[in-house]
């Protein structure tokens, strides 16, 4: 398997892979894994659930700052009474995201092939080769694009990248200052901010709108102190930039997330404005989606055809955030009419429904796959029960560690047979009400299979013939050995 772009999405799809004994290499052509500076800026509750499922949530923690997210058009939404174990956003720069992924990646033994690009690619019906900048090709069963907007994987598959172009743009830079600057958001969005939360005194982090949605060429200083003093009447001596870069609100979405043996993820799959900071969320979840399914097919153990799944699941998760992000940036128009509108919002998101809708979408915790009619938890994220086991108690996302399927049966124990060698058979009871976040308490399942993913594919009796027909379509086809049980 190789994976173009070793950015967040890159590194979480080769940890899902690694972790199930599926060899990939990741090719990127920066020579480190440091960053010159960080668009993104933290980890929604999700993605930090996310990262608990796999065991390693606590790295992030350690470094980062728990608070509320920033919310919708810069309006405050306060999750603590969401019912997660990370009912926070989590404050962290990229750069540290990016280094604490690739330290995992690396225990798992994952190579990072350095200083070169996938420059394209031709599949046939056994694999993919995939031509690299320094001539070298290389094979694989199956190509993943994560290498960013621009993504030469996509251009070279002649997927459509359809959406709107932009029509205002901003500037980001990091830099010094030789007066105190006036720190805080503005109304059309931005601001300055100090780079490290813990200082008030520099470096500051300055993001400004341009007068031009689509400036040409690359952002100098003199560029940084013409938008300071056009929004404060002063650049504020600043001085000694360590980036500075642009971004737009371009709103994009791959037509298709497949073809054939050529996979997009992250950045080139959908790219939007950073409002809500949404794309390395949306980047990392669509990884963690895709991993355990490009791992079934690679097996065998499951059909080609369950990669289309990865399709229909996640493109319209990114259909909604480019929604959200372009009504947000409507909204930060700078005029008296859109205060107006931002203080309605305001009023609205201050009453408990539409606080808990807008929050669940933009954390990501109402996420819900349409895998049909049934249970409310069919579709959603698994919540991570406090269960007790003949083994002691034990939390759900801790037995999803190892990326591999769960039934997890409530009711009585022994009735569960399924496959050992795909799936983990739990025997537990859990006395506590099962709640979701924005839809509330749901009633207690018999039994629940849980896709490596952290989200529930079937709940039913272990009695009940569907179980089999959800193993099938979603572990993969029988194997030709008896059933057998493993419990924890």
């Amino acid at each position: 398997m190789v994976i173009a772009g070793g950015g967040p999405t890159g590194l979480m799809l080769a940890g899902e892979l690694a972790l199930a004994g599926v060899d990939v290499v990741i090719v990127e052509r920066r020579t480190s894994q440091a960053l010159d500076g960080s668009r993104a800026g933290g980890l929604h509750s999700r993605s930090l659930e996310v990262l608990d499922q796999r065991g390693i949530v606590d790295r992030f923690l350690a470094e980062g700052r728990a608070m509320q997210i920033a919310g919708f058009v810069g309006i405050p939404l306060d999750i603590s009474d969401f019912p997660t174990r990370h009912n926070y956003g989590l404050a962290l720069w990229q750069s540290h995201i990016e280094r604490l992924l690739a330290g995992w990646v690396d225990e798992l033994g994952v190579p990072v092939v350095r200083e070169r690009e996938v420059t394209g690619f031709a599949q046939d019906d056994s694999g993919v080769d995939v031509e690299v900048s320094d001539g070298r090709p290389l094979r694989a069963q199956y190509l993943v694009g994560c290498d960013g907007g621009r993504s030469a994987v996509r251009k070279s598959a002649g997927i459509d990248f359809v959406g709107w172009d932009a029509t205002v743009g901003w500037l980001i830079a990091e830099v010094a200052m030789e007066q105190e600057p006036q720190v805080g958001m503005r109304r059309e969005g931005g601001g300055i901010g100090p780079v490290d939360p813990q200082r008030d005194d520099g470096p500051y982090r300055v993001v400004l709108q341009e007068r031009l949605a689509d400036q040409p060429g690359e952002p100098s200083l003199q560029d940084v102190r013409d938008a300071l003093t056009a929004a404060y009447g002063t650049d504020y001596g600043v001085h000694s930039p360590t980036w500075i870069s642009r971004f737009s609100d371009a709103t994009r979405q791959a037509a298709s997330y497949r073809q054939g043996r050529v996979l997009l993820a992250g950045d080139a799959a959908h790219v939007h404005p950073p409002q809500g900071g949404q794309g390395l969320n949306t980047g990392v979840q669509d990884a963690v989606n895709l991993g355990w399914k490009l791992a079934q097919v690679v097996h065998g153990t499951s059909p080609d055809s369950l990669l289309d799944t990865y399709h229909s699941e996640r493109h319209p998760v990114a259909a909604r955030v480019l929604q959200n992000t372009m009504a947000q940036v409507a909204l930060s128009t700078p005029d008296d009419r859109h205060d107006a509108l931002r203080a309605t919002m305001a009023e609205l998101l201050a009453m408990d429904e539409p606080r808990r809708r807008i929050a669940g979408m933009l954390s990501a915790l109402d996420l819900h796959y349409d895998l049909g009619d049934g249970h409310p938890l069919l579709g959603r994220r698994m919540p991570d029960l406090d269960l007790d086991t003949a083994d002691g108690p034990v939390r759900v996302f801790s037995l999803l560690h190892d990326a591999r399927p769960m039934l997890l049966n409530l009711g009585d124990p022994g009735r569960a047979e399924v496959w050992s060698d795909r799936v983990r058979v739990v025997d537990a009871t859990y006395d506590g009400a099962w709640e979701l976040p924005v839809l509330g308490a749901v009633d207690a399942p018999t039994a629940v299979l849980v896709r490596p993913d952290g989200h529930v594919a079937w709940t039913g009796d272990p009695a009940d013939p569907a179980l089999s027909e959800a193993l099938d379509t979603w572990v993969g086809t029988r194997p030709a050995v008896p059933p057998g049980r493993m419990t924890r």
